[in-house]
């Protein structure tokens, strides 16, 4: 090593350290780093000496005469120290190319300074006689990440002993990287990371790498989400950009060393200002250690509102912090959408596009924002709203501050609410406005009432006491235009009142008065009095209503809600005010009728009831067997389902047995638990021995279903008419009493659900036999759909309906649900939708249209289930997010479908035919039954190796449920499966 700067003695005063471990950096290193260049030109220096034993410089305004320079030179790395007497010692590694980096390069050299401070670059007249010293032509400044800032006494190099020591004692003293300093300023390449690590400040790029923005985005999830930008609208074109604390105090943004942004406020001192990212994401600028904030990042929001942000005016200073979005999703610039509060009359937030109002939300009512009544305190979001003589706004917390959740202003003109799925990596739309038609603003004009819920072709309609303006413009169903007062109403002192309208999001309240000291009933008295006084309501609707907000003049963007609305009262003429009351007198004395003669039907038939249930309870046993079998076998009942064949009763009847009541409890030793096989949708099933030593399973339907009874008919009679071999046979049943039960043969593998959900039995299923199994299963609902002489449709595949033999052959069972089809049909419908949540196609589920591509549907998705050995129902019961089905087609969608396939296949060598299947499955859960194979198509496909069709996107059919008296259990989620029953009204 080649002392280029020999050492000397500075003195004998304390001198202070800074000091950071050096690094050596290759040229590939350097490359890969991000550079700073700033060619520097001699400031502030009147003379300085360049010599092999001394190098000195002195500022024109003093403060450097006790400074020198020394250092050593290893082929193209300079290390240099700077000895000062009154800051110490600092350090830096500096990189010569050119000259110096190789001899034979005819080009001046370039000093690059690694500046492993974190408080800056080194002084101008140093680097300049190290410039000149070692003839280099430029200086480029390479910014290394810095993480911490540490100072400890500087102890002479045989002291290490004591200087570790003092290293120790010092280390309370160090700066968490949360903080920018006069000393630490944020370079591009710099990440600041908040004290909790829940949020980073630093430079980043988006659709234009040569667009940097300084944000503020999460730290701690995958996907990078900026939610504050502060050079939305002047993107610096370089990585020139440095965010530092300015002489005065303020924070400054420099391009070039050119000033591009500054916080532009009044600091009172300099010394102790500092600008730190919090925990809750917001960039403040604090003195005094943090006790006072000088300006805050939360006040000038972009697009995003994060929680405990507020969103509002503060009328003091005039401040107003709203929401704008941006101009795309890959540019941060202000775009024309804005959500702001509206201060005057009483303050609501609206969404507009420029000067236009897109959507209203309507006035705070005490427990909601009036035009969201779906918003409730206490579930995810906790809203606060405040309203006083100094400002106005409204702040939301987190209930569980595990969850990540923003409110954002996006691109295409929507608000929506984000919660971020840590399982599936992505931000999850909770909840997004505007919604529907009724939500765009003015939809139905001044005085229109827009109801989605009751309109039979249009949803405007004009409020009590109003008339279309244009009724040629109402009948195209334009509404825009809205309502006028029926001509010659009078209003003052006629006999005038007031109607109440039920529900609904109260009008526009921009022009509104408040008085929060009336009672509805001064209210009242208080708009009667004014003849300009249009409607009244609450003005806080909690604790039983209180408050008076009343309007003078037109009623804009009023619309119907189903529950959540509030009620307005609605200023009419004597005229409309009696034609009221008679509608209302009439339709009270309509539901009386209505009413009286429900009860007098219901008693009847009550009573009709109760006669035949006692006269059916005196018939003998042999009777109700011969009665109620030959019900259920009988052709001319069978008839009622299908056209399709005259099936030979004889022939049927020849291959089932009627057991006795007492015979089924001997073999099942009472029904015992031991015996116990599992539970299905209607009943138990029960293992069983006959004297001959034949197995049985005793499927026995619940007493207390109330749909028992139809599908255990359907049930014998269909599966007595079957016969292949992977359908379950049926030996006989057994009808005695309150008693319905059928007989099958017994499988002792069970069911293929405990197969391929249990995490020890899945590693039985090889490939080959998974595969064997799908085989089997399509060629069983083949023979249904098409083979056997009844077509009949399942509607109820899933694993748990699915045997195993003991050679592992598939057996499809439970055929309670299924339905017959004529010879000609293709397609039924029904107001009964019965079935299994995940399991349904999209057209069954939603409209009670069910055909042979509804149990196809159902076999894609046990496909999925076999290869993936996941459950289509198990994520999602109180989850927003995808099921299985959407799961899979994300990852093909990717191109990770393998990604999702069982652990115990990952090592297979039939990856072709896995994705093969897979594709199979996609293309049977399409979401339009046009563009589902058939199952001879899909055996096709399963048997060769053919082109398939690409699939597109499936069907994703969210969980919801609807109660039904019949069925107590509908809503009920497990962690397995949820079968449902819906009858439409």
């Amino acid at each position: 090593m080649t002392s280029v700067l020999p050492m000397l003695s500075a003195g004998g005063r304390d001198r202070a350290i800074l000091q950071h471990k050096l690094t050596r950096h290759t040229m590939k290193e350097r490359v890969e780093r991000h550079y700073l260049k700033r060619c520097l030109a001699m400031a502030n220096c009147s003379n300085y000496k360049a010599g092999t034993s001394l190098l000195d410089a002195k500022s024109r305004k003093g403060g450097l005469t006790d400074s020198l320079l020394v250092g050593s030179i290893e082929h193209s790395d300079v290390y240099v120290e700077k000895v000062d007497m009154n800051t110490g010692l600092v350090r830096w590694s500096m990189n010569v190319v050119g000259q110096l980096w190789d001899q034979s390069m005819d080009v001046p050299g370039v000093l690059n300074s690694h500046d492993h401070l974190q408080g800056g670059f080194p002084e101008f007249p140093f680097v300049q006689v190290l410039r000149s010293s070692i003839g280099a032509s430029e200086i480029r400044y390479q910014h290394i990440s810095r993480t911490h800032r540490c100072v400890r006494p500087y102890m002479p190099p045989p002291k290490m002993f004591l200087q570790f020591l003092l290293l120790l004692l010092a280390l309370p003293f160090c700066t968490p990287a949360d903080t920018i300093t006069p000393t630490q300023p944020l370079r591009d390449g710099d990440v600041l990371v908040s004290k909790g690590a829940s949020f980073a400040l630093g430079f980043f790029s988006l659709g234009n790498p040569n667009h940097r923005y300084v944000g503020v985005w999460y730290y701690n999830i995958s996907k990078q989400t900026v939610v504050w930008v502060l050079n939305r609208d002047d993107p610096i074109n370089d990585t020139s950009g440095v965010l530092s604390i300015h002489t005065r105090g303020n924070l400054v943004l420099y391009r070039r060393d050119s000033p591009l942004w500054s916080t532009n406020v009044s600091v009172s001192s300099v010394n102790n200002t500092v600008a730190q990212l919090l925990d809750t994401g917001n960039l403040v600028l604090i003195q005094n250690d943090g006790k006072r904030v000088v300006w805050q990042g939360f006040d000038y929001p972009t697009d995003t509102l994060l929680p405990y942000m507020k969103l509002g005016l503060d009328r003091r200073t005039g401040l107003n912090r709203f929401l704008t979005s941006w101009k795309s999703p890959s540019d941060p610039g202000t775009g024309e959408y804005s959500y702001k509060m509206e201060a005057s009359g009483s303050p609501q937030l609206f969404l507009q596009k420029g000067v236009d109002l897109i959507w209203r939300n309507g006035p705070w009512n005490g427990l909601r924002w009036a035009g969201v009544p779906e918003m409730n305190n206490g579930f995810l979001l906790n809203a606060s709203f405040f309203n006083n003589d100094d400002e106005v706004y409204v702040v939301f917390g987190i209930v569980q501050p595990s969850i990540l959740s923003r409110l954002t202003v996006d691109s295409d003109g929507f608000v929506r609410r984000y919660t971020w799925q840590e399982s599936y990596r992505k931000w999850v739309a909770f909840w997004f406005a505007p919604a529907e038609r009724c939500d765009n603003y003015g939809r139905c004009g001044p005085n229109g009432n827009c109801n989605l819920y009751t309109a039979d072709y249009f949803e405007c309609t004009c409020l009590a006491g109003f008339e279309p303006k244009s009724a040629r413009e109402w009948s195209l169903r334009e509404g825009s235009g809205g309502c006028v007062r029926i001509q010659g109403a009078n209003l003052c002192t006629s006999g005038e009142g007031f109607i109440k309208v039920a529900q609904v999001k109260v009008p526009d309240t921009s022009a509104a008065r408040v008085d929060t000291s009336l009672s509805l009933e001064e209210c009242r008295e208080e708009c009667l009095n004014n003849c300009n006084c249009s409607a009244y309501t609450s003005a806080n609707v909690s604790g039983g209503g209180s408050g008076c907000l009343s309007w003078y003049g037109d009623l804009m963007d009023t619309r119907v809600f189903t529950k959540g609305g509030q009620d307005l009262f609605l200023r009419v003429d004597a005229i409309t005010l009696a034609h009221s009351k008679r509608k209302k007198n009439i339709f009270h004395k309509k539901w009386m009728i209505v009413i009286l003669t429900v009860g007098v039907a219901l008693v009847t038939v009550l009573m009709v009831s109760l006669s035949w249930l006692a006269k059916k309870k005196r018939k003998g046993k042999e009777r109700q067997h011969k009665a109620l079998f030959n019900l259920s076998l009988n052709d001319t009942w069978l008839a009622h389902y299908s056209k399709a064949k005259q099936v030979n009763e004889s022939e049927t009847n020849s291959e089932l047995q009627l057991f006795d009541l007492s015979t089924i409890v001997a073999v099942t030793n009472n029904f015992s638990f031991t015996n116990k096989l599992g539970r299905g949708g209607f009943g138990s099933v029960y293992k069983g021995q006959l004297s001959n030593g034949q197995e049985i399973a005793v499927k026995r339907l619940s007493k207390d279903s109330g749909q028992g009874v139809e599908e255990f008919k359907n049930e014998v009679t269909l599966i007595a008419k079957l016969q292949h071999r992977n359908l379950v046979k049926l030996l006989g049943c057994c009808i005695e009493e309150e008693e319905k039960m059928l007989i099958y043969e017994y499988l002792p593998n069970k069911s293929l659900d405990s197969f391929i959900f249990d995490e020890t039995k899945i590693s039985m299923l090889t490939w080959e036999k998974r595969f064997e199994i799908i085989i089997g299963i399509a060629r069983g609902i083949l023979y249904l759909h098409q083979d056997s002489r009844l077509r009949i449709i399942h509607r109820d595949l899933k694993a748990s309906n699915v045997l195993l033999d003991v050679d592992m052959i598939p057996k499809i069972s439970d055929f309670g649900m299924a339905r017959l089809f004529g010879g000609n049909q293709i397609e039924g419908s029904t107001n009964r939708v019965v079935g299994t949540y995940g399991y349904m196609s999209p057209e069954y589920a939603m409209e009670g249209l069910f055909s042979i591509k509804s149990d196809v549907y159902s076999f894609g998705v046990l496909l999925l289930e076999i290869i993936t050995g996941r459950r289509n129902t198990t994520y999602y019961c109180d989850s927003p997010s995808f099921n299985l089905v959407g799961y899979v087609w994300s990852l093909w969608s990717e191109g990770k479908a393998l990604d999702i396939v069982d652990v115990s296949l990952a090592k297979s060598n039939h990856a072709n035919e896995v994705l093969r299947c897979i594709q199979i499955g996609l293309l049977c859960v399409q979401e339009f039954a046009i563009d589902r194979p058939t199952m001879l198509t899909i055996i096709f496909m399963l048997g060769n190796n053919s082109t398939l069709p690409p699939p597109n996107q499936p069907a994703f059919i969210m969980k919801t449920y609807h109660n039904d008296a019949k069925s107590p259990n509908v809503g009920a989620c497990s962690i397995n499966e949820v079968t449902i029953t819906m009858d439409a009204r």
